[in-house]
């Protein structure tokens, strides 16, 4: 479903809400919620208005999107936006792990990822996009984006990015269609051109089209110019 906004700020609430409200629901017929995270610098808002959000946190199992393989101090880090702007105020008391494992190589962390997900799959993930029609950091061009796609691929898996800097843990496609709900969040006129082409129909070129074009699938759009 596409919910389009008048700016900034409405969308960051309308999306937190949602969010919110979700996460409330399984409580309710749940002991936990799992929720799966993007990084970026356009989820910072976001996490900051999650903060403070009125949720037993405790029973909020949050892990990563995709990470680039960087210590979590690096500036590139996603475990440090989460924790720098999302695991404040009420949040801090979720359960969170990051991807990244000191002294080990990407591989490693990629089985202890595994590991952690123990084949259950997530309630929510919240997916950002590029210009490039990556999702996640399932890229157009990877030398791992066929195993990637694979239908019985793992959770997790190792992906180097044919431009982008640093290698890359990410969730594959197969554990992106295993979530019960995916929130895609998108601004400017680019990224809606690229979405709308997208939606026409599965392509490489595009990886996100795959979400797009798989019946079942629940994912919300919120775009703001």
């Amino acid at each position: 479903m596409w919910h389009e906004h008048s700016g900034l700020d409405p969308c960051i609430e309308a999306l937190a809400q949602d969010i919110t409200r979700q996460i409330q629901a399984h409580l309710q017929q749940a002991e936990v919620c799992s929720v799966a995270l993007s990084g970026g610098r356009s989820p910072i808002p976001l996490f900051q208005r999650l903060a403070q959000a009125d949720l037993e946190w405790s029973r909020v199992r949050l892990r990563l999107v995709d990470e680039r393989y960087v210590p979590p101090d690096h500036p590139d880090s996603n475990e440090r936006l989460v924790r720098e702007h999302l695991l404040v105020g009420k949040a801090a008391a979720a359960d969170f792990r990051g991807l990244y494992v000191p002294a080990a190589s990407i591989d490693v962390a990629v089985d202890q990822a595994n590991a952690d997900a123990d084949g259950q799959p997530f309630q929510l993930a919240v997916l950002g996009m590029g210009d490039d029609g990556h999702t996640a950091s399932l890229f157009p061009g990877a030398p791992q984006l066929e195993s990637a796609l694979a239908r019985e691929a793992a959770c997790y898996l190792h992906v180097t990015p044919p431009e982008a800097s640093h290698e890359r843990i990410t969730m594959s496609l197969a554990a992106l269609f295993s979530t019960q709900r995916l929130l895609l969040y998108i601004s400017g006129t680019q990224k809606r051109r690229v979405f709308e082409t997208a939606n026409q129909g599965a392509t490489r070129r595009l990886p996100i089209s795959y979400l797009l074009a798989e019946p079942g699938v629940s994912l919300d759009v919120h775009w703001h110019a």
